[in-house]
């Protein structure tokens, strides 16, 4: 589950949409046999192995989405537990940053507009969840680690931006 996740979350990078869609699939497919094995064994069901994996297909979900610009999927949609959604979520975010930056060097500075401000709306609605980490699976880092991810693709993006600038400024005077 978590390879075929991850290996979505590449295919969604690389712009091939019905790869990433099918390991979505066979990724959801593991899941949903994983929950289905373990459940008369709570003991292992709850020990952490299925959240971490849970939480890698809510990323790969989460990412295809924000990519594509489409609504967010919940947890009920996915099969998922509130905490591997919110962690997973907040993973996607993060990972918005490899897919702004390509986009940034194709030169679509609205495109890596657009998916700061998804970044940045995710972040918002991820640190006003005020739950203990016993109840969030540990969210409070991962939303810590998404800020400083989301700084640094900010800074980034105002490089970008006050070069491409500079450069009009310079073609401009040249060419007159």
């Amino acid at each position: 589950m978590i390879r075929a996740s991850a290996s979505s979350i590449r295919a969604v990078h690389r712009s091939e949409p019905e790869r990433a869609a099918a390991l979505r699939e066979e990724a959801r497919a593991e899941l949903a046999e994983a929950v289905e094995a373990l459940a008369p064994h709570p003991a292992i069901y709850h020990a952490g192995f299925l959240h971490d994996a849970a939480k890698k297909y809510v990323e790969a979900c989460c990412t295809a989405a924000l990519v594509d610009g489409a609504p967010l999927p919940s947890a009920d949609d996915l099969g998922v537990e509130g905490p591997a959604w919110l962690n997973g979520l907040a993973e996607a975010a993060s990972e918005l940053r490899r897919h702004l930056l390509d986009r940034l060097r194709a030169g679509e500075l609205e495109a890596g507009d657009s998916l700061l401000a998804a970044m940045d709306d995710v972040y918002d609605a991820l640190v006003a969840v005020d739950l203990p980490d016993a109840l969030t699976g540990g969210l409070r880092r991962t939303v810590d680690q998404l800020r400083a991810v989301l700084e640094r693709t900010r800074g980034d993006v105002t490089t970008t931006v006050l070069q491409m600038r500079l450069q009009s400024s310079i073609e401009r005077a040249g060419g007159g």
